[in-house]
């Protein structure tokens, strides 16, 4: 009767509800919210699950260090008190058979230390230590405020060693008193005294000083005229952080005119250093150095054996640094210093007196001979045959108060090129009955700083003083090209394994990759501090650089990331890898030479010389190391494996 429609009908069940537009946005815009408000919160969530991820990492890899040093440490203290306790049954028999007796009772108790002994004795060692600013075991703290289990293993070892150095001390001073005829017999203990004392107090010793490096090395540089040795003066321009003495203190100087004003000063600065030396006294870490010294069998076994500069659980001194410039401490691998071409530690087994700051040394492929660079002259010494080394041959190279500052061998030996604080480079004929020059090379640079020579010994490249790097045709003794970039004084070279590139670092705070086929630049990195040496991995795309700041950096060739190691205190003079590549060696103005596991930089061995070390090469059988000294000196050690 009524027109369809015209009363809508009730909603049936199973038919769809309809909503307006309005209705429908606000449901969406509810949705919407609801969905943004989860979002945030999970945001949340994961951003607390990735800063707790990292901390986690952080206290991992602390872990990891502080055990690994501990372990290090643990170890070192036994080999110590073992030595201790063989030094103590040496002197037992020289005692009154009364006094053996107790001295053995005394060390028998000493063996049997309880639980609260030893937690009373590191308390009082630690509490003896902080009084002193300097603990050579440090305890640090641990983030769960429990320490790690690994401790109390060394706790007792130190806990041992002092007690057995109390007991040696006592049972000689009672001889001494009740036996006062024997000074003989005194004087023989007196040294062995001395011997078991020297490592454990020049760890000491080196740790209390590690820890004022930075501190030192400022008040140095606020010591205008100040040098410690010849050493400081050999590396006069290229690496000293004073001025010399005849020039007033200057800190705003720029880093180059630190390097070439001096040398054309250098004839009247021997007499200055010398007098400078003659009157400043003896600091208190040259005195420890000396004792240390003094006793190099048991350096090499203790040192080498172990990472003496991060024990118990120093902080890293290896770290990764990744493309956008984040630091993380390194977690070396198990097999870090473990394997056939990884060496143990070395063994000095020559001193070679050259009589002048030896700069530049090299070793021939035969292991026979050395070639020691000073003041005017290159040396060569024989070092095939045992016994006291005198120089075989002398080279005249030079003006007399001029330093030869490289020296390189062909790869057939019967060749040797030189350069220093001069224009010219000599080419040396070894093979002539009496060595002599057969060629000169001479550029516009008043003075190279560092040579290399091609895998195919057809062309040598020499570093000058000006910054550009001089390619010479050995065959036709001609200059071929100049790369010119440097800014400043280029100071060092090597070259890639297939001779293809060349790797040059500067006084400009530059390293640079030259294209030897196109002859152009390919890469420049730039850094905050001078380079003072580089070498090439022969086996990878790595590249180790030794800077002015104490830091040696390993760069990866293709790629942004890298590491920094940080165990040397002042400039890092000489650096060089061995054959195989698995290792380097770096050595510095602190007097240091350390041998690193390619590339994080574990470090293998650590060897304390008594003055700056200049120079380093590596045998090409990688079983000998040479080394240059501000002493005067070089030294020829034997890499044990």
């Amino acid at each position: 009767m009524f027109p369809q429609g015209r009363h809508p009908t009730p909603l049936q069940p199973g038919q769809p509800f309809k909503f307006s537009v309005l209705e429908i946005c606000d449901r969406i815009k509810e949705e919407f919210q609801f969905l943004q408000a989860q979002y945030h919160s999970l945001k949340l969530e994961c951003e607390k699950l990735v800063s707790e991820k990292t901390e986690m990492q952080r206290h991992y890899v602390m872990y990891y260090e502080m055990s690994y040093g501990l372990n290090i440490e643990m170890h070192k203290q036994a080999e110590i008190v073992k030595r201790l306790s063989a030094i103590c049954a040496q002197i037992i028999p020289f005692l009154t058979q009364e006094h053996q007796q107790q001295v053995l009772q005394a060390v028998e108790r000493a063996k049997q230390v309880t639980m609260g002994e030893l937690n009373s004795i590191v308390g009082q060692q630690q509490l003896q230590h902080l009084s002193h600013h300097a603990s050579p075991i440090p305890l640090t703290p641990h983030p769960s405020s429990m320490q790690p289990s690994s401790l109390s293993g060394v706790s007792s070892t130190s806990g041992l060693l002092a007690l057995s150095g109390a007991l040696m001390a006592q049972s000689q001073l009672a001889a001494k008193e009740d036996r006062v005829a024997q000074d003989g017999e005194n004087r023989e203990r007196t040294p062995s005294r001395s011997i078991s004392a020297s490592p454990p107090e020049s760890l000491q010793d080196e740790e209390r000083t590690g820890g004022t490096g930075l501190k030192r090395k400022r008040e140095e540089k606020d010591l205008p005229g100040h040098y410690d040795s010849d050493g400081d003066k050999s590396d006069y321009n290229l690496v000293v952080d004073e001025d010399p003495p005849s020039e007033p203190s200057s800190p705003g100087r720029a880093p180059s005119s630190r390097f070439l004003p001096a040398r054309r000063e250098m004839p009247e600065s021997p007499a200055s250093i010398a007098s400078s030396r003659s009157t400043t006294p003896l600091k208190p870490k040259d005195q420890s150095l000396v004792a240390f010294e003094s006793h190099p069998h048991l350096r090499a076994s203790t040192i080498s054996s172990s990472l003496s500069t991060i024990p118990g659980g120093k902080p890293a001194y290896s770290f990764h640094v990744s493309a956008d410039g984040q630091m993380q401490p390194v977690p070396f691998p198990p097999d870090a210093l473990i394997g056939s071409s990884i060496p143990r530690h070395a063994r000095q087994l020559h001193t070679l007196t050259h009589g002048e700051v030896v700069c530049a040394v090299t070793i021939s492929s035969s292991t026979q001979h050395v070639y020691t660079g000073g003041k005017g002259c290159v040396k060569v010494w024989d070092v095939g045959q045992p016994g006291t080394k005198t120089a075989v041959a002398q080279l005249d190279c030079l003006n007399r108060d001029n330093y030869i500052r490289s020296c390189k061998l062909l790869p057939d030996g019967r060749s040797l090129i030189v350069g220093g604080e001069a224009s010219t480079l000599s080419i040396w004929d070894l093979a002539a009955p009496t060595p002599r020059i057969k060629a000169e090379l001479t550029s516009s640079a008043p003075a190279c700083y560092a040579l290399a020579i091609s895998p195919d010994a057809k062309v040598c490249f020499s570093c000058c003083s000006d910054g550009n790097i001089v390619v010479w045709d050995l065959q036709n003794q001609t200059m071929v090209r100049q790369f010119q970039g440097h800014t400043d004084g280029a100071s060092c070279i090597d070259i890639s394994n297939y001779g293809t590139k060349l790797w040059t670092g500067g006084l400009d705070n530059t390293v640079r990759c030259w294209d030897l086929r196109e002859g152009r630049q390919l890469q420049q990195h730039d850094f905050s501090s001078q380079i003072f040496s580089l070498g090439y991995c022969p086996t990878g795309e790595w590249l180790a650089v030794g800077m002015e700041s104490s830091n040696v950096e390993i760069l990866h060739v293709t790629k942004p990331d890298k590491y920094q190691l940080h165990l040397h205190e002042s400039c890092v003079l000489s650096l060089k890898f061995a054959s195989c590549g698995k290792w380097f060696v770096s050595t510095g103005k602190d007097n240091l030479l350390n041998a690193w596991r390619t590339p994080y930089g574990a470090s293998i061995f650590q060897s304390k010389e008594s003055s700056s070390v200049l120079s380093c090469d590596i045998s090409v059988n990688d079983k000998f190391i040479v080394t240059g000294s501000g002493d005067k000196k070089a030294t020829v050690y034997e890499v044990v494996y």
